[in-house]
């Protein structure tokens, strides 16, 4: 059964949005890719987007969404390092990869943030694959 991930950040623009671009590109057999952000923000990043693209990543359904969007039954939820908080999320698993974000700076920024991130995903994949999510008890998290 594949594992519900939602990654989350402050406005679902660019590292969370890049993260479930890599979910749902890298990992769709094991996994179901979602992203929020705890405030409203209109759009993805321009940059974010083009520097999946660059590598051939469809992200042409990407949006800026919330929390309130995420569906029941989260497995695993990860949030990127902003420091975001909001209310309680049910979930199986939550882990913070401590991200900095590149909005504000130059392309290379955003190009670095999207191989770390990659990378992660990868890591998380094959962490599914191996079974280390199954049987975990439900917990419900406050982000911090």
């Amino acid at each position: 059964m594949k594992k519900k991930v939602a990654f989350v950040c402050t406005h679902n623009s660019c590292r969370s949005i890049m993260a479930e671009g890599w979910a749902k590109h890298l990992g769709s057999d094991v996994l179901e890719a979602f992203s929020a952000g705890t405030e409203k923000y209109d759009h993805p990043k321009p940059l974010a987007m083009e520097v999946m693209e660059d590598l051939g990543i469809d992200m042409s359904q990407a949006s800026s969404k919330l929390l309130d969007k995420l569906p029941d039954g989260i497995d695993i939820l990860i949030t990127m390092g902003c420091g975001v908080e909001c209310p309680f999320v049910v979930c199986k698993h939550r882990e913070d990869w401590g991200l900095d974000d590149p909005s504000g700076g130059p392309k290379s920024g955003f190009e670095v943030t999207r191989d770390l991130i990659k990378n992660k995903v990868v890591d998380l994949i094959e962490r599914i694959k191996r079974g280390e999510f199954d049987g975990k008890a439900e917990t419900t998290f406050k982000l911090l």
